[in-house]
C-alpha cells in the first residue's frame, strides 16, 4: 500500500482547517445574528415616552453587557393608570438570549393590562404570576412594581425576587429600602407579594434597578447597593436632576464592568408642591 507524500498530509490538513475555520464563522454570524435580533426585541420593548406628573420628575437609562454575549430581559416600564396613579415597574428575566427578551415583552405587557384590573402592587404582583405560570415558560423573572400618587407623594412597592431601590432625603440621607419582598414570577402559583408603602417628599429621590448596575467582577451586591446610596445622598444635597442622577448610576455601572443589562430607573420631587 502507498504511502501518503507529506504534501498530501499538509493538504488534507488545510482543507480541515478550512472547513473548521469557515464552520467556525457561520456559528459566529449566527451567533451576532441572535444578539442583534434580541437587542432590537429588547429596545422595541421598552417605552418611548414617560408620563408627566406635576412635582414628579422620572428619568431612565439602559446599558447593554460590557462583556460577552449577556443581552437578557432587563426592563424598566412608566405609565398612568385609570385612577391617574403612575405605575412603575423595573425588572429582570432569567437567562440571555431571543427566550428572554421575548418574555420579558410578555412580563411587562402582562404588568400593564392586569394594572387596569387592580393596581395594588402586591395583587398586581400575584395576578402576573399566575398569567406567567398560565403560558408555561420554563423562563422567570424578578420585578419591582411602584404605584405613585403624584397628589401625595406616597408610593406602594411589591418586590418579587428583585433587588431593593435606593431612596435618598433632601439633606443627604440614603439608604436601602428593607421591605420583605416574595418570590421571583413564574416560579409557583398562589405566591403573595408584601407591600411597603413610602413617601416622596420634596427633594428626595427612589432609584429603582437591576442587578446589572450593582454586581461586576469586581463589585458584589451590597457593594454595589452601597455605591449607588451614596451617590443619591450626594445627588440629593446637590439637587442633581433625575436625569442626572440616573446617567451618573448608570455610569457607575459601566466603569465596574458590568457583565449584564443594566437599566436605572430614578423617581424625583424637583419642588414644586404636591396638591393637598
Amino acid at each position: 500500500m502507498p504511502r501518503k507524500r507529506p504534501t498530501d498530509d499538509g493538504d488534507e490538513l488545510l482543507a480541515r482547517l478550512g472547513s473548521l475555520t469557515a464552520e467556525a464563522r457561520q456559528r459566529a454570524e449566527l451567533q451576532r445574528s441572535q444578539v442583534e435580533l434580541a437587542i432590537a426585541l429588547q429596545r422595541g420593548m421598552l417605552p418611548r415616552d414617560l408620563p408627566a406628573a406635576p412635582g414628579v420628575r422620572l428619568a431612565v437609562r439602559y446599558a447593554p453587557a460590557c462583556y460577552g454575549l449577556n443581552v437578557g430581559g432587563d426592563w424598566y416600564d412608566a405609565f398612568t393608570m385609570p385612577d391617574g396613579r403612575i405605575g412603575l415597574s423595573i425588572g429582570d428575566v432569567q437567562g440571555h438570549n431571543i427566550e428572554a427578551a421575548a418574555f420579558m415583552g410578555q412580563v411587562r405587557a402582562g404588568l400593564r393590562a392586569l394594572a387596569s384590573v387592580t393596581s395594588e402592587p402586591g395583587e398586581l404582583l400575584a395576578r402576573t404570576n399566575d398569567l406567567l405560570l398560565s403560558l408555561g415558560s420554563d423562563l422567570f423573572a424578578t420585578c419591582t412594581f411602584v404605584r405613585l400618587d403624584p397628589s401625595t407623594g406616597v408610593l406602594e412597592s411589591a418586590r418579587a425576587g428583585h433587588i431593593p431601590f435606593v431612596w435618598a432625603t433632601a439633606d443627604g440621607k440614603a439608604g436601602i429600602a428593607e421591605d420583605e419582598g416574595g418570590p421571583p414570577l413564574g416560579i409557583e402559583k398562589g405566591m403573595e407579594y408584601p407591600v411597603a408603602r413610602f413617601r416622596l417628599d420634596t427633594g428626595g429621590v427612589f432609584v429603582l434597578l437591576t442587578d446589572g448596575v450593582v454586581e461586576g467582577p469586581s463589585l458584589s451586591v451590597e457593594e454595589g447597593l452601597d455605591q449607588v446610596m451614596r451617590l443619591a445622598g450626594l445627588a440629593a444635597v446637590a439637587r442633581l436632576e433625575a436625569h442626572a442622577l440616573a446617567a451618573a448610576v448608570i455610569k457607575g455601572a459601566e466603569q465596574v464592568g458590568h457583565e449584564d443589562d443594566a437599566a436605572v430607573l430614578v423617581v424625583g420631587h424637583d419642588g414644586i408642591a404636591f396638591k393637598p
